[in-house]
């Protein structure tokens, strides 16, 4: 059964006038039987418009129907090219508005009728809802859901974004979802892969943007419409939220959060660096932190071990400095992503904290505090030293302290009883002497670390040297300064039970 609307186009083209008696009803009656609460627009004369509908006779019996057809009629509005009635019918309507539409014949098929559809001066009823409307000088309507406070760089046409979306059409019936397939659409801007009204709409978001984008036919699917779920000429709505976005030609980003007042060195490419981090995408996703895991990333950069892009944030960081680090995927982990919870060329968003690094080059690093004047006794290997110290690491991390015992903490220098870092540094002291001294890892605790102190740690002793014993030369036990006794052994042997015991040497051995 032919639409009304190509019948009227007939009649038209025929120079068939709607003539007739009219009847009883000078007018078509209007009755608007369910009116949204929301009304974006109304139909106007040339607007372009889809709807369906039921037609029937007083009787009821129908004579035509859009939904029997499994399509909606389109055309345009208050031109002529739809029966009189039905122009004026629409007129005013809202989107899923619905009226109750009584077309008297001289606004209907006149004394003509349709053959075999429509009899001569006949009162039609029209049961309509209205589903779309647009007009050829529509713009795109985009309206901001959200938008974030904080918004460094907005969408720009070459760049490649990842969106989440709602898409329905302007009755509100969904035809596709980005949530649905559990995956955003990942696409280049102004590149031609959208249609042109995403490609504009997109344009200007911020990462974390929420959009309502109302898209005409024509910057749409057009005439042709898309599949079974689009029909021609239908107006999109999309509900857009921005993921995040970058351009193929990005580099990194920094942000300095926090950086010491103090910085005596910045790290380079050989250096091993320990730090942590919270790892986020840029809608603020938690994918990785070191913090969950209590334990600092350790590893050497500009070697290729950690992404480019990261390896390229740590360069020229300070101890103590707090640094985000933005990297675009193609500097992160590409079109493939890793794991479950970065997805394919997902940005990457890195809030480090450097605890240290270190040179496996490093020798100990010593800065004298406080040396006394009169200096002429200094410590070497094999001498016996008591000192006290406090231990820290390099971001002020407190580790151990000689002043939490009862005693300072001794030692006999060069015998393997401390760690080499610490033997270097202790050497060369005067009594009385304070030193600061750091010491890389290799001279420490190495990659294993020890109780308390994490693995590839560098650590700062803060020493005051307090006593010192002058040792004996490699290969003695002892060095009697005056003029020894003719029988030693006896002399050494207080208590005569012909053993001589460390405690039995005089002090002055």
């Amino acid at each position: 059964m032919a639409s009304l609307g190509f019948l009227l186009l007939a009649l038209s083209l025929c120079g068939v006038q709607a003539l007739g008696d009219p009847g009883p009803l000078e007018d078509v009656v209007i009755e608007r039987y369910y009116i949204p609460k929301v009304c974006l627009r109304e139909v106007q004369m040339g607007d372009f418009v889809r709807y369906h509908y039921n037609g029937t006779f007083q009787d009821g019996t129908k004579f035509d129907s859009s939904y029997d057809r499994g399509a909606t009629v389109a055309g345009v509005a208050g031109v002529g090219r739809l029966i009189t009635g039905m122009d004026r019918g629409l007129q005013g309507m809202c989107v899923n508005e619905r009226r109750h539409l009584i077309v008297p014949p001289h606004l209907g098929y006149g004394s003509i009728g349709v053959a075999g559809m429509i009899p001569p001066d006949t009162t039609l009823y029209f049961d309509v809802i209205m589903i779309d409307i647009w007009n050829k000088e529509d713009k795109l309507q985009i309206t901001t859901l959200y938008k974030p406070e904080r918004c460094n760089r907005t969408v720009e046409d070459s760049d490649f974004v990842r969106y989440h979306y709602n898409g329905t059409l302007l009755d509100g019936t969904p035809f596709d979802s980005s949530y649905g397939k559990e995956s955003t659409y990942d696409t280049y801007v102004g590149s031609g892969w959208l249609i042109k009204g995403m490609d504009q709409g997109l344009t200007g978001m911020c990462a974390g943007e929420k959009r309502r984008i109302v898209i005409p036919p024509f910057l749409a699917y057009g005439e042709k419409g898309y599949g079974t779920v689009i029909p021609p000429q239908a107006s999109l709505v999309f509900d857009v939220l921005l993921v995040d976005l970058h351009n193929p030609k990005d580099g990194i980003f920094l942000e300095h959060l926090e950086v010491p007042a103090s910085c005596k060195r910045k790290s380079v490419t050989g250096d091993f660096v320990r730090y942590h981090y919270n790892g986020t995408l840029m809608d603020g996703s938690l994918f990785d932190s070191s913090y969950s895991r209590n334990h600092t990333y350790d590893t050497y950069i500009g070697k290729g071990y950690i992404i480019p892009g990261m390896d390229q944030g740590l360069q020229g960081v300070c101890v103590g400095e707090k640094r985000r680090i933005i990297i675009p995927p193609h500097l992160g982990y590409g079109e493939s992503g890793a794991g479950t919870k970065i997805p394919g060329s997902a940005v990457l968003i890195f809030d480090v904290h450097v605890i240290d690094f270190h040179n496996p080059t490093d020798p100990v690093e010593i800065s004298t505090v406080f040396r006394p004047a009169d200096c002429n006794i200094t410590t070497q290997d094999r001498d016996f030293v008591r000192y006290h110290y406090n231990c820290s690491l390099l971001d002020g991390t407190k580790l151990f302290s000689s002043h939490d015992y009862e005693h300072p903490q001794e030692a006999t220098l060069g015998t393997n009883k401390i760690i080499e870092g610490l033997n270097n540094g202790l050497l060369n002291m005067c009594v009385g002497e304070k030193r600061v001294i750091t010491i890389p890892p290799h001279l420490g605790h190495g990659e294993g670390g020890a109780r308390g102190v994490p693995g590839s740690a560098v650590l700062q002793f803060e020493i005051e040297l307090l006593h010192l014993e002058p040792g004996v030369p490699e290969g003695y036990l002892f060095i009697w300064h005056s003029e020894p006794p003719a029988n030693l052994f006896e002399a050494m042997d207080i208590n005569k039970d012909g053993e001589v015991p460390p405690e039995e040497r005089p002090h002055h051995f």
